[in-house]
């Protein structure tokens, strides 16, 4: 589980960062136009988000009209979700991150290059042995105490 302490520095930085930058900026325009550009930033975001949103909602349609799995759009989906949710974070490093998600050919290339990194990771791990958690299912019967016919 290398993820967990990878997350964790995330949540320890990306707040520095933004503070960081904040206070940079709010040193170079001043309070009021850093904490004017903020909400610009996701009031534009938000209005791109959703134009993109309806443009994937819209080839995900003709896709299943055509008789295709939308998995790319579903993906595409859940990067505007991730990126409104950077939008909507107060800062600029997370302003851009979300901006970048909005470019369709970065945020294809992202999801590609995700879809590539779990194949080679699956492939790593059934190819050294690793077997796959093994659920086991219990078949029975179940009844109420207090229900007098099975009685």
């Amino acid at each position: 589980m290398r993820i967990l302490p990878s997350l964790f520095l995330l949540i320890i930085l990306v707040p520095l960062v933004e503070i960081y930058l904040l206070i940079q900026v709010g040193g170079l325009i001043g309070a009021l136009p850093t904490v004017m550009a903020v909400v610009l930033t996701a009031v534009i975001g938000s209005a791109l988000i959703r134009q993109q949103g309806l443009s994937t909602l819209q080839r995900a349609r003709q896709g299943m009209s055509a008789g295709q799995l939308p998995a790319m759009e579903m993906l595409e989906g859940v990067a505007l979700l991730v990126s409104g949710a950077f939008l909507l974070t107060p800062g600029f490093f997370t302003d851009a991150v979300g901006f970048l998600l909005l470019v369709p050919f970065v945020r294809r290339w992202l999801i590609a290059s995700l879809m590539r990194s779990a194949v080679v990771i699956h492939a790593q791990r059934t190819s050294s042995g690793e077997k796959p958690p093994v659920h086991d299912t219990f078949e029975g019967e179940s009844w109420r105490d207090d229900d007098q016919r099975l009685r």
